[in-house]
């Protein structure tokens, strides 16, 4: 099985490809999603219609990891008009992660950034900010 880092790294590259068979097959059944308009939970099939209309990608910039299945991604952030592909929007944001018998389970967007997911999450900013992590070809 995966590694939790793996885990939300391949998850992560499969929403910047909009890849989402991939998305779903590293997605608990029912996967929790918090976000500014709220949270709940829902079956991974809706991951793909999210694709579809986001525009979303991301540019990961630090990883913190405190075991547990617990990982928080720091982000560049940036919504693309899904027609026109012009940029719409770009900012600085934690993603925070539960992974559970290899598959995200838990995905929760922290507009306000990586301290508020770090501190939400439970975790240590200095303790347990992972080096050495390849972030991949986000």
């Amino acid at each position: 099985m995966a590694g939790e880092l793996e885990v939300v790294q391949l998850w992560l590259d499969a929403v910047n490809r909009r890849d989402g068979a991939t998305l779903e097959a590293l997605s608990h059944p029912e996967v929790e999603i918090v976000g500014p308009r709220g949270a709940g939970l829902m079956p991974r099939v809706v991951l793909s219609d999210w694709l579809l209309r986001a525009g979303f990608s991301a540019e990961s910039q630090r990883w913190f990891c405190g075991g547990n299945g617990v990982v928080v991604v720091e982000q560049v952030a940036v919504w693309h008009d899904v027609i026109s592909g012009v940029e719409q929007e770009r900012r600085v944001t934690g993603s925070r992660f539960e992974v559970r018998d290899g598959l995200v389970a838990s995905y929760a967007r922290h507009d306000a950034g990586a301290a508020e997911a770090v501190t939400r999450a439970g975790l240590e900013w200095e303790r347990d900010l992972v080096t050495g992590h390849d972030s991949g070809p986000d």
